[in-house]
C-alpha cells in the first residue's frame, strides 16, 4: 500500500475511532445505563454525569497504563533477572554489574557535564535572544529564525554539525566549517586575539556568573533571611550543594584560563574535534543548546511582555540603569518561568540519545546514559543491564518532574 494513503486511512481511523467513540459511549450513558426519562431521570442525570467525565478520561488513562505505567514495571521486573539463567530472579546482581562497569561512569560522568551546561547555557541564550528581539524591528524575524532549530529532528542537527566537524586531509579542501577557520590561524596576532584573549574573555565572564551565583545562594544563610522568611528546612542542603557545584565550575574557569596562555596549540593541521577526550563532549552540546534556545526563547519572551510596564517606569524614573532594569527587576519577576524551563530542558538532557547516538554513538568518552542502555540492551542483548541502566534514568527524572508539577500547581494556586 502506498505509505501516503496508508497515512491518510491511519488518521480517518482514529481520528473517525475517537469520535465513534465518545458519541457512543454517552448514547449508552444517556439511553441504556442511566437513561433521563421515567420515575428516576433526576437520580439518573446526576449519576451520568458523574460517570461522564471518566468516559472521556478512559482513553488517555487506558493509553497511559499500557505504554508507560506496564513498561516502567516491565522494566523494573527485567532489571532484576538474568536472560542467560532463563529470565531467573537475581535480585540486584544486575546493578552491581552496571556499577562495575567504567563505561557506566562514564555515561554518569558525561551525563552530569550535559546537566550542567546544556541547561544553562541554552536558557541564558534564550533569556538574551528574548530580551534583544524585543528592541527591534524585525524582532519577530529574529525570533523566528532562532526558533527554526526547534523544526529539525535531533538526528538532522545531528547530522548539519557533524558537517560543520568534518575533518580532511591537510593538502585537501576542508569542508567543515570549524576545521576551515581553524585552518586560517597562524599564531600570529588573529589567533592571540580570537584563541586566547576572547574564549579566556567569555571563560572569566562564566566564572563571574558562578562567583555571582554563589552570593546569592548563600546570602540568606549568611544574614539569616531564610530564617525570617520563613523557609524550608531543606533549603539549607540545597542551597549549600548549588554553592559547591557553582564554586567547582569557578575554580575550573580559572583553572582553564590558565591552560588557555600555556597549552601549545597544533596551527596549521585538521582537528577531528569529535575525537578530542573531554572537549567532544562540549561539541556534541552545541547541537542541543542550538535547538533548545528557541524554546527557551519563546517561553522567556511571553514572560518579559508579562511583567506590568508600571514597574519599569518607576525603575527609569528612580534612575535605574537598563542593567539594574534586567537583571533586579525583570530576572526577579520572571524567575518562576525561568526555573521551569531549565528543569523542561534538564529533562530533555537527561534522556538525551539521538545527538551521542548519530555524531559519536559513544566512542572517545562521550558515552551517555541512554546510550549505555541502548547498547546494553541491543546491541549485548542483556535486558537486565540494560532495564537497570533504564531504572537510573527514570529515577533521576523523577525527582525533576515531581518539582515541576509542584512548583506549577503552586503557581496555579
Amino acid at each position: 500500500m502506498n505509505p501516503a494513503l496508508q497515512g491518510l486511512i491511519t488518521i480517518v481511523i482514529g481520528v473517525g475511532g475517537c469520535l465513534a467513540y465518545f458519541y457512543l459511549s454517552n448514547q449508552f450513558l444517556d439511553r441504556v445505563l442511566f437513561p433521563g426519562t421515567g420515575e428516576h431521570a433526576g437520580r439518573n442525570i446526576n449519576r451520568a454525569n458523574q460517570i461522564r467525565p471518566w468516559l472521556f478520561l478512559f482513553p488517555a488513562i487506558f493509553a497511559l497504563t499500557l505504554y508507560l505505567a506496564y513498561p516502567v514495571v516491565e522494566t523494573l521486573r527485567l532489571s532484576l533477572t538474568d536472560r542467560n539463567a532463563g529470565g531467573a530472579f537475581v535480585g540486584l546482581a544486575n546493578y552491581r554489574q552496571m556499577m562495575d562497569e567504567p563505561k557506566f561512569w562514564e555515561a554518569m560522568k558525561n551525563n552530569m557535564l550535559w546537566l550542567i551546561v546544556v541547561p544553562a547555557a541554552a536558557t541564558a541564550f534564550g533569556l538574551l535572544a528574548a530580551q534583544l528581539t524585543d528592541r527591534i524591528k524585525w524582532g519577530n524575524i529574529a525570533k523566528s529564525l532562532i526558533f527554526m532549530p526547534m523544526a529539525i529532528s535531533f538526528v538532522g542537527a545531528s547530522v548539519i554539525f557533524k558537517l560543520v566537524y568534518d575533518t580532511r586531509a591537510a593538502d585537501q579542501d576542508q569542508i567543515g566549517v570549524l576545521n576551515a577557520l581553524w585552518l586560517t590561524f597562524d599564531g600570529e596576532t588573529s589567533s592571540l586575539i580570537f584563541l586566547r584573549l576572547v574564549p579566556a574573555i567569555i571563560v572569566l565572564a562564566f566564572g563571574a556568573f558562578m562567583a555571582y551565583g554563589i552570593y546569592l545562594t548563600l546570602r540568606p544563610l549568611i544574614w539569616g533571611e531564610a530564617e525570617r522568611g520563613g523557609g524550608s528546612w531543606w533549603t539549607v542542603p540545597l542551597r549549600a550543594a548549588v554553592a559547591i557545584g557553582a564554586a567547582w565550575l569557578l575554580w575550573l574557569s580559572l583553572k582553564s584560563i590558565f591552560n588557555l596562555f600555556t597549552v601549545t596549540l597544533p596551527y596549521g593541521e585538521p582537528q577531528t574535534w569529535l575525537t578530542v577526550p573531554f572537549w567532544n563532549n562540549f561539541f556534541l552540546m552545541v547541537v542541543l543548546i542550538w535547538i533548545q534556545t528557541g524554546f527557551a526563547m519563546v517561553i522567556l519572551s511571553a514572560a518579559l511582555r508579562g511583567i506590568p510596564e508600571e514597574t519599569i517606569e518607576a525603575a527609569i524614573i528612580d534612575g535605574a540603569s537598563p542593567f539594574d532594569i534586567f537583571f533586579k527587576i525583570k530576572v526577579p519577576q520572571i524567575m518562576s518561568t525561568i526555573v521551569v524551563v531549565w528543569t523542561t530542558i534538564t529533562l530533555v538532557v537527561l534522556k538525551v540519545f539521538d545527538i551521542v547516538y548519530a555524531m559519536t554513538n559513544g566512542q572517545w568518552e562521550t558515552q551517555v546514559l541512554a546510550n549505555y542502555m541502548y547498547d546494553k540492551l541491543f546491541r549485548a542483548n542483556d535486558w537486565g543491564v540494560g532495564s537497570a541502566s533504564a531504572i537510573i534514568i527514570m529515577l533521576l527524572v523523577t525527582p525533576i518532574l515531581i518539582w515541576n508539577v509542584y512548583t506549577t500547581r503552586k503557581e496555579m494556586r
